[in-house]
């Protein structure tokens, strides 16, 4: 029980990395408030919470759509007062082509979702954390630490999310507020297959083995630790 007492927001929550993280913060005591655009599966995975005895709470959220964003943290906020864990996981691939041939609408999709939308979660998240400090959690990838052709709009905007962790660390250090990137590796993923159509993915981590390194920036295991990004799945080897 790690996280026993606090509040955690996850975004991009009804699937893949995002619902297992939101069920493992749920064991660990915190109270998860859950966000993304497909609200069954949002919905499934808030009920499995409170089904196995946590506290959860849903809202559909597009985090490309400022209103959207500002009007879910609010609904956060107004039901458990303040915020302490705020992992921005949400992200879409977009397509694997060179950068000269990338359709610009599709550009502008990509950098709406995975920069924009931890932007405005970060803003609008930001003024109900709590007043003794806090954890802002980045989701990172390694084409966001090591350039690779044929990326496109989500390697760059990775890149981004590096700069912005270590904006913010800086940033938020006064208010001891740590901003962290953890880059999750080869993980079993909707999104991981649709990057990579013809990959066996028998092979690979399932989401729930490469959550102890969330868990660690989440808690106060890693007060003072900040403008960092962790690899997740040589973390969990250490441990």
């Amino acid at each position: 029980m790690k996280l026993s007492g606090k509040v955690a927001i996850v975004s991009g929550a009804s699937k893949g990395i995002g619902r297992a993280l939101a069920k493992r913060y749920a064991r660990e005591g915190a109270t998860v408030c859950l966000c993304a655009r497909h609200v069954e599966e949002l919905r499934a995975a808030s009920l499995e919470i409170m089904a196995a005895g946590g506290k959860s709470i849903f809202e559909q959220t597009d985090v490309s759509d400022e209103s959207q964003v500002e009007e879910f943290i609010r609904s956060c906020a107004s039901s458990f007062q303040t915020i302490d864990i705020l992992v921005n996981n949400a992200g879409i691939v977009g397509p694997r082509v060179p950068i000269a041939g990338y359709n610009s609408q599709e550009w502008d999709r990509v950098m709406a979702v995975n920069l924009n939308g931890a932007f405005y979660l970060v803003k609008h998240a930001l003024p109900f954390f709590n007043t003794s400090g806090g954890s802002i959690i980045n989701l990172s990838s390694s084409v966001g630490k090591t350039p690779k052709p044929d990326w496109g709009a989500y390697g760059i905007s990775k890149f981004a999310i590096e700069g912005l962790t270590q904006v913010l660390a800086e940033e938020l250090r006064p208010r001891n507020i740590r901003v962290n990137a953890v880059n999750p590796g080869a993980v079993v993923t909707a999104m991981r297959h649709q990057a990579f159509p013809d990959e066996d993915q028998r092979g690979l981590k399932k989401p729930e083995d490469v959550l102890d390194v969330f868990v660690y920036l989440a808690s106060d295991e890693s007060k003072g630790v900040t403008g960092q990004t962790f690899d997740a799945q040589r973390f969990s080897k250490k441990r």
